[in-house]
């Protein structure tokens, strides 16, 4: 029997981590979270409130944890990379505190410096906090971007040297987002792309895919342009999401939309792909 994908999305926490998260949680009918712990646009290591942590934990709901957007292991700026460690390093904490499946973080962009040298220094600085990962604690999650500029990974095909350059450390794992996979290249809304694309996946890291970021995209596939659009609404179309449900893959792994709008508009987007799902 396949195991069936659990569903949900990126919630508010306005209220409390838990109390406002799984308030938001209830009213898009949500299956699963996935939370800011910190600004997503800055680098305080804001501590929360730990019995708003343990009342998450508590719940037993699937829950995943995303770094802030400004952490970049592959950045030339000493403050930047120092600072990416210093939030991951507390992401992670938070993560355990939580009970989180899963902490995400992007992989990161080169800037002006080579890419190999950029990869060098990516592996120096993420092996010891992949290391630090206590037993039961959340896997680092590595998720791909949309390809612009000099980004470290974009392409499914891409994960296979970033990943080299982590010794493929059992902590690390996978979130796809596919809106980031169409606008880097690959097809979903062609005849065969979602089969092509997670087959792929599977080849170069079986068993890392931890996580689905399930978003359609308003560009069309190739433009590396990373903006997110409801489901069915954009270039990739209903169809290539019930494609990606059904394929061996990934069975089992959780997923989350990030799509524009508010509740209302959440609910309709989860509730589509529940139909996708289990029709």
């Amino acid at each position: 029997m396949t195991l069936k994908s659990l569903i949900g999305g990126h919630v508010s926490v306005a209220g409390g981590l838990a109390t406002g998260g799984l308030k938001y949680m209830a009213e898009i009918g949500a299956e699963m979270i996935q939370v800011f712990v910190t600004n997503p646009r800055g680098w305080a290591l804001t501590e929360g409130r730990p019995d708003q942590d343990a009342q998450l934990a508590e719940s037993g709901i699937d829950t995943f944890v995303h770094v802030p957007y400004l952490a970049n292991f592959g950045s030339p700026s000493p403050e930047t990379l120092a600072n990416s460690i210093a939030i991951v390093r507390h992401t992670l904490r938070r993560g355990v505190a939580t009970g989180a499946k899963g902490v995400v973080v992007h992989t990161g962009s080169a800037v002006t410096q080579s890419r190999d040298d950029a990869l060098r220094q990516t592996r120096e600085n993420l092996l010891p906090l992949l290391d630090e990962i206590p037993d039961g604690g959340p896997d680092l999650l590595f998720e791909p971007m949309a390809g612009q500029g000099a980004m470290l990974c974009a392409t499914v095909q891409d994960i296979e040297p970033y990943f080299a350059a982590l010794d493929w450390h059992p902590r690390a794992g996978v979130c796809l987002d596919t809106c980031h996979a169409f606008a880097a290249g690959h097809d979903l809304a062609a005849e065969g792309g979602v089969r092509e694309t997670f087959d792929a996946l599977h080849a170069i890291a079986p068993g890392r895919l931890k996580l689905i970021h399930a978003n359609d995209s308003k560009d069309a596939c190739g433009a590396k342009k990373d903006r997110h659009e409801n489901i069915g609404a954009g270039l990739i179309g209903e169809r290539p999401f019930a494609e990606m449900m059904r394929h061996p893959a990934v069975a089992g792994v959780p997923i989350c939309i990030e799509t524009p709008g508010k509740a209302p508009r959440h609910a309709e987007d989860i509730a589509l792909l529940k139909r996708l799902r289990d029709g």
